[in-house]
């Protein structure tokens, strides 16, 4: 595998030989100072340039300065209706190389618009950019919930659980697992944030996709979480659904506690209630 070194000094020096790149830009966890590094982290790199029109769906000029991907993707030239493209003007190549780097370059004409997402100036030949400050990940740091996005967190757990419950007893899997794993997970998810917030006094971020949580979560809790997860057998998804049930209890009343809002504890009762009586009488 080519060394970071390497890689910058390619990215660089391409940079520096085409006029039309004015400036380059790099994103990503690499500008995140606390990300942890490893050898599998992206380089994530917009070249501003005169003209976005030269470097628009031009493999040749990527092989001849970068080489040959061996796994490609470029999201504005996809027509499936799920990955629909931006449109908005940009390229970009998403890029798997040989020797396992990748590189995910973007292909800008536009001004930068500071978001504070980190981002490192790595090249700037004309003043294109603006002056950024030092990269944080404040940008992604949890939020405080505010009483009623609790409340709806809480309660949209608690409702799609009957959609899992009808699922199984109607031998559903897929819908099972689409159930579970995305609104009724999503709303634990944001529980174990808000509680990893509180933690933290909300000085951190959970990484995305919650990639970070075994390092703030308690070993028990992250225990817990982890049997949360099943395989596609209905008792094993019962003990997963349960068990989910038992972790959200567990953080939405910390959560509750901390901020001095009101758990619906009839919610949960109504919904134990009736999955138990799904699970007694579907026998799956």
């Amino acid at each position: 595998m080519r060394s970071e070194k390497e890689l910058f000094d390619l990215i660089l020096g391409i940079a520096k030989a085409d006029t039309r790149i004015r400036a380059v830009l790099m994103v990503g966890s690499r500008a995140n100072p606390n990300a942890p590094k490893d050898e599998f982290q992206d380089y994530d790199i917009t070249y501003f340039v005169t003209e976005v029109t030269p470097f628009y769906d031009n493999l040749t000029w990527i092989e001849e300065n970068f080489g040959k991907p061996v796994l490609l993707q470029m999201p504005e030239r996809m027509t499936h209706p799920l990955l629909p493209p931006e449109n908005d003007g940009h390229f970009t190549y998403l890029m798997i190389f040989e020797d396992g780097n990748r590189i995910d370059l973007s292909i800008e004409d536009k001004p930068y618009l500071d978001d504070g997402e980190p981002a490192i100036v790595l090249l700037d030949k004309d003043g294109f950019l603006p002056n950024l400050p030092a990269p944080t990940d404040a940008l992604w740091h949890v939020k405080a919930p505010k009483e009623a996005i609790f409340h709806d967190c809480c309660n949209e757990f608690w409702w799609c659980l009957n959609n899992v419950g009808k699922g199984i007893a109607r031998d559903e899997l897929p819908y099972v697992m689409g159930m579970f794993h995305h609104p009724v997970r999503d709303m634990l998810h944001q529980m174990i944030e808000w509680h990893i917030g509180i933690q933290t006094d909300f000085s951190v971020s959970v990484g995305k996709m919650g990639k970070y949580y075994k390092k703030y979560l308690s070993e028990e809790l992250y225990e817990m979480y982890l049997k949360t997860y099943s395989d596609g057998n209905y008792q094993t998804i019962w003990t997963a659904v349960f068990t989910a049930c038992e972790l959200f209890h567990t953080l939405a009343v910390n959560v509750a506690d901390h901020f001095g809002y009101l758990y619906h504890l009839q919610e949960e009762k109504a919904m134990l209630c009736y999955l138990n009586g799904i699970k007694q009488n579907s026998k799956k």
